[in-house]
This record gives structure tokens, C-alpha cells and sequence, in this order.
């Protein structure tokens, strides 16, 4: 990959990293009830879920799940089931701030690893864009493998960068309030946030 094509990707990744949507949404959600050390392990889950992807369109396995019907429909509804589940879980939250780092019911680190990896590896969305937008940046004279890890690299920077960025404001600002009133809106908020995500993930269709 020449430099000028990278520069070309590194704007779009950017671009995609900053755009509202589920992995935002979740890096604020756990900045909000965790912390900044704690939640941000969210987002190292939100970057395994994105190489998930990359994998597996390196591998073709993404082209095969976007051209059957029967792959992308059990891929698209366990992400809307997941994200739907996520937004029950948020708005059935206790009005607390932050969860306590150690102690009983407090959200383990592999946890939220493992949330944030869902989050993103079960998206057909990501797939999708993927196909179409990645090979724009390949050459196809060049070993596809290297280029697929400085393009996974490329998104794992901004995405840790940007939901850095996400998960800070959450846990900075938003849990500066302290009251229950407060809190249990804001956990409502969240929880209608992630049921809003699945919904528009559910009107999702594949490419013809």
C-alpha cells in the first residue's frame, strides 16, 4: 500500500471511528458505570471485534455471509438480540455511579472485553462496509495480507483514540451527576440508545 493510499485511508478511518453508532454508544455506556480505567477495556473489545471483521473478509468468509441470505439473517438478528438485550440491561441498571472496581456484582474486565467485542464482531453492518469500502484502498498486484494488517492497525488506532475520547466525556461528565433522579435517566437514556441501535440494525438488508 503507497503512502498517499494509506493518508487516503487514515482520513476515512477517522471518519468511521467518529460516526455515532453502537461501539459509541457503548464506550459512553461504560464510561458512565465504570469509570475511564474500567470501562475503557469496552473498547478494547469494540477493536477485537473490528479485526474479527477484518479477518474475516481477508479470509472471503465476510463475502460468503453478505451473499447468503440464511448467514447474513443469523448474523444481523443475534446483533439486534444482543444490542436490544444491552439496552434492557442499561435501562434496568441501579441509579449508582460507577461501579466499585472490586466487590460482589461489579462487571469484570473480560466482561466488558467481551461486550465490546460482540458489539462489533456480531454486526453484518461492519461486514458490509467493509467489502465495499476496503478493497478501494488494495492493490491487487501486492500481498493482500499486509495491506489487511496496516488497514486493521489503521482502524485500531482511531477506534482506541476515538473511543477514548468517547469513554472519558462519560465518565468526566456525565457521572457528575449524582443524583438518582439524574442517574436513572441517564441509564434510560442508554438503554433506549443500544433498543434504537438494534431497531436500525433489524431495518438493515444486504446488498442486492
Amino acid at each position: 500500500m503507497e503512502f498517499s493510499v494509506w493518508l487516503a485511508f487514515f482520513a476515512a478511518a477517522w471518519a468511521i471511528s467518529l460516526s455515532p453508532g453502537a461501539g459509541a454508544i457503548a464506550a459512553m455506556s461504560s464510561g458512565l458505570n465504570h469509570g475511564f480505567r474500567r470501562g475503557y477495556f469496552t473498547t478494547f473489545g469494540l477493536v477485537l471485534g473490528i479485526l474479527t471483521q477484518i479477518v474475516f473478509v481477508g479470509a472471503g468468509l465476510g463475502a460468503l455471509i453478505a451473499a447468503s441470505s440464511l448467514g447474513f439473517a443469523i448474523v444481523k438478528w443475534l446483533g439486534v438480540a444482543y444490542l436490544v438485550y444491552l439496552g434492557v440491561q442499561q435501562w434496568r441498571a441501579p441509579a449508582r455511579p460507577m461501579v466499585a472496581e472490586t466487590g460482589e456484582g461489579a462487571v469484570t474486565r473480560r466482561q466488558l472485553v467481551l461486550r465490546g467485542w460482540a458489539i462489533n464482531a456480531v454486526n453484518p453492518k461492519g461486514t458490509v462496509f467493509l467489502l465495499a469500502v476496503v478493497p478501494q484502498f488494495l492493490d491487487l498486484h501486492a500481498p493482500l495480507a499486509k495491506q489487511y494488517a496496516v488497514i486493521g492497525a489503521t482502524l485500531m488506532f482511531t477506534d482506541l483514540v476515538v473511543m477514548a475520547g468517547y469513554t472519558v466525556l462519560a465518565a468526566r461528565v456525565l457521572s457528575a451527576l449524582r443524583s438518582e433522579r439524574h442517574l436513572k435517566l441517564l441509564n434510560k437514556t442508554f438503554g433506549s440508545l443500544f433498543i434504537a441501535a438494534g431497531a436500525l440494525l433489524a431495518t438493515f438488508k444486504r446488498a442486492a
